[in-house]
């Protein structure tokens, strides 16, 4: 054989029953496979999740031929989840075990020339978690708030297969990857490691290239790059070559905000052997010194320190059959919008294909890439960490060329993860050992590839082999804050919290009415129906929105109001944060909030909706994530305006101060003019609580020389302490090329005004305020080809909760 034989399609699949026996191509996941041929339900629909589990408790067998003309050949596998037995012609020639890695098998003795049978049994990971725990010497723990299903941390797959406090648990089985067939080359590339060092405006790109040969001998060597060549002969008894390049004054790339994203093309060729990829020329590096407070944590980009500004990333859906580049590719379009600049790919997920970092490269979004360990304790026996050695080692070389990938983390809070058992309370020792024997393995074999990455032990963490309470420490490290959603405290808390960086964060909303309709039906559309229930995984997370809107708001009596509150109540939550800790640049360097987006339709701390549609969290973030920024933060006796830039040049700033009462006059405050760097927020003005009357609001404008131009309201009080009046807006809608164009005015104020499509669809602005006499247009894109005119609901706050 000349090439290569995909075989991703045409397998057939029965259950171990016999009763189910069905086509299926590759990739695949069995609930989608079963759905679409109508042997289940829709699993988001309803509460479908529970009839549908008995697929991932049951063994299957995927099987089909393939023709083979008898020379050497091997089975190159990827995706594989999880433990999968594959036989050809009856021969068991591998059993995989981590849906992490890929595998290649020499056919060489059970290949025949004619006909051959594949078959892959793909094992019950129910079954299969229960068998290995069964097989511990000692009890290794779960975290039952987050897995339905339990014993998640004995496999090696995607952790939040079994359930998580925001996502259905279904645990899936199939394949992710590709399967084919290959001809045995005389010389193959597997992987290439990219390393760069950056001085005074010099690139030296130094390039490895594992490779696998099989004779011994000489070969050529080429590297290509930005018009310079380098390399030589190599040794083919060896299984790497290196060679550098030195490029001065390249084109950099740069996060996004910061600068282009330039990308070069890198050409590899061994021999016949050759490899390309894209890369990006940046010197990132995880800046943590020590100082007054404690010690920094930032990141520098070619020598600018740069503010992260994100969210984390979960996997684009539950089920992996249904994941999609075009849906991913805008996801992460929705991040940039939103002027984030960074995503942390969370550890309870999977690692990315490498389309994502393309993407990601192509989009200035710097990754901080957590390995796949979250929230559970995990075993330490030899097998287990050879396994997990060999997964680090394979996603590091496949991954480690990509421009955005600006840090590794070893894990997702399992340092904490040892305080929440009580049978690792009670034995730490022994637990903490097991912890320290996996995190130095997964750091070992990062180095081992990469001696110098960016290594970050876990998150939060105080810093390397500190143990410590990095949710509650706010002097080093990177610190996740749940205080204000899992423990009921104001917003308010926020300000009370100085951290160096903040990787997690959140506060849960409804979805949009337009996605609840996708799953619940007009009966359940309560939150105390069972399908609501069903779609609220984190315990006493609807009572928890309920309460909180107690707090700040009047109570909603419509149950689509009560969701449109929820979302300005999640908006608002995370802008306190947000605002505050970008006015306390340099010491705080960073905030990623939980989560960007969501697994499935349900009540989540996400800012898009399953399925791509903004939040109106997400259109918040836009704003308190922009570039040049202002916010209020409280002090005694009344507020700061504190003005912020992440722009690479100085920013000139003038700033318009006003108290607006509730009928929306306006009455003048003050004005402050700023010049900004981005070195350092600064205090732009201060203004007296005796400045506002009984039931005024703040209303402030601000314009840079930057082409800037916004303007903010700040509520000093509670919203349902105030006599908010009817806004009596109106719309008018008109067709603009393939958008439409929304228009709207209003008699009186207008606050946290939103609009609802009939159709999926983004608008260019939403959750905003409406001042009388003014009027403002909204531009809205639908999915499709507009067709007849949408239809558009419209809410804001007097409305929602007083109309």
């Amino acid at each position: 054989m000349e090439t290569a034989i995909c075989l991703d399609k045409g397998w057939m699949i029965r259950d171990e029953t016999g009763d189910i026996h069905l086509p299926i191509d590759f990739p695949a996941d069995l609930h989608d496979a079963l759905h679409r041929a109508g042997v289940i339900g829709e699993p988001y629909q309803g509460r479908n999740e529970y009839d549908c589990r008995w697929v991932g408790e049951r063994d299957w067998v995927a099987s089909r031929s393939v023709e083979l003309d008898g020379e050497p050949c091997d089975l190159v596998l990827s995706g594989l989840d999880t433990i999968v037995d594959v036989r050809i012609n009856g021969q068991q020639v591998l059993r995989a075990d981590n849906a992490f890695r890929s595998w290649r098998v020499d056919l060489e003795n059970v290949a025949r020339p004619g006909e051959n049978r594949i078959e892959l049994h793909l094992r019950s990971p129910v079954r299969e978690a229960a068998r290995l725990q069964r097989r511990q010497p000692f009890f290794v723990p779960w975290s039952t708030n987050c897995c339905q299903i339990p014993n998640i941390n004995m496999l090696r797959k995607q952790q939040s297969d079994f359930g998580w406090d925001w996502g259905i648990a279904l645990a899936p089985l199939g394949v992710a990857g590709g399967i084919a067939i290959e001809p045995r080359r005389t010389l193959r590339i597997d992987d290439l490691i990219v390393t760069q060092r950056h001085v005074d405006g010099v690139a030296e790109v130094t390039v490895e290239a594992l490779f696998a040969a099989a004779a011994p001998g000489t070969a050529a060597f080429r590297v290509s790059l930005c018009g310079r060549q380098a390399g030589g002969s190599v040794d083919l008894a060896t299984d790497r070559a290196r060679t550098c390049l030195r490029l001065e004054n390249p084109e950099l790339w740069w996060p996004a905000g910061q600068g282009a994203q330039a990308l070069h093309e890198l050409v590899v060729e061994l021999g016949d052997a050759r490899q390309t990829r894209r890369i990006g020329l940046r010197d990132i590096r995880l800046v943590v010194e020590n100082d007054a407070a404690g010690s920094s944590f930032g990141f520098r980009v070619n020598g600018r320190d740069v503010f992260a500004k994100g969210a984390n990333w979960v996997p684009a859906d539950a089920l992996f059959g249904r994941i999609s580049r075009e849906a991913v590719r805008d996801l992460l379009q929705s991040a940039v919008d939103a002027n984030m600049n960074m995503i942390r790919v969370w550890g309870g997920g999977r690692y990315e294909p490498g389309w994502f970092y393309d993407i990601c490269d192509e989009m200035g979004l710097m990754v901080w890439q957590d390995f796949m360990f979250a929230c559970n304790l995990y075993r330490c026996d030899d097998d287990f960490l050879q396994n997990v050695r060999a997964e680090v080692r394979e996603n590091v070389a496949r991954l480690n060329h990509h421009a955005c990938l600006a840090l590794w983390c070893g894990d997702n809070e399992l340092i904490g993860a040892l305080d929440e058992f009580e049978v690792s309370r009670r034995d730490r020792d022994r637990y903490l050992v097991a912890y320290d024997r996996l995190n130095r393995t997964i750091e070992a074999a990062l180095k081992e590839l990469l001696p110098d990455a960016c290594w970050w032990p876990s998150s939060p963490s105080l810093g390397p082999l500190n143990f410590g309470d990095a949710w509650h420490n706010c002097d080093s490290g990177d610190m996740h804050s749940w205080e204000v959603w899992h423990e009921g405290k104001d917003f308010d808390h926020y300000y009370s919290l100085r951290p160096r960086f903040c990787s997690e964060f959140g506060f849960q909303s409804y979805p949009s009415p337009a996605v609840i309709r996708r799953f619940a039906a007009p009966e359940d559309m309560n939150i105390a129906s069972p399908v609501m229930e069903s779609h609220q995984k984190n315990a006493g997370g609807n009572a928890r929105i309920a309460e909180t809107m107690f707090r700040y708001f009047r109570f909603p009596t419509d149950f689509e109001d009560f969701a449109y509150v929820s979302q300005i109540q999640q908006g608002l939550a995370i802008k306190t944060a947000v605002s505050h800790w970008r006015s306390l640049k340099p010491h705080c360097m960073g905030t990623l909030y939980w989560q960007l987006n969501d697994t499935w339709p349900a009540c989540s701390w996400s800012s898009i909706d399953h399925g791509g549609d903004w939040k109106l969290l997400h259109y918040m973030a836009r704003d308190f994530f922009a570039p040049v920024a202002l916010g209020v933060v409280p002090e005694d006796g009344g507020w700061r305006l504190m003005a912020v830039s992440d722009r690479p040049d100085p920013v000139a700033l003038r700033v318009e101060v006003s108290a607006l009462d509730l009928a929306g006059g306006m009455r003048p405050l003050g004005r402050a003019e700023a010049r900004l760097d981005n070195r350092a927020a600064i205090r732009a003005m201060r203004l007296d609580a005796g400045d506002l009357r009984p039931g005024e609001l703040l209303h402030f404008r601000w314009r840079g020389d930057d082409g800037t131009q916004m303007h903010d309201v700040f509520a000093p009080s509670p919203w349902k302490a105030l006599d908010l009046q009817p806004a009596r807006l109106r719309q008018a809608v008109e067709r603009d090329g393939d958008a439409w164009r929304i228009t709207l005015s209003g008699e009186g104020l207008g606050l946290f005004v939103a609009l609802e499509a009939d159709r999926p669809g983004r608008f260019d602005r939403n959750g905003f305020h409406v001042l009388p006499g003014r009027d403002e247009t909204v531009l809205f894109r639908p999915s499709q080809p507009p067709g007849d005119a949408p239809r558009f609901v419209l809410r804001d706050l007097h409305r929602a909760t007083c109309g």
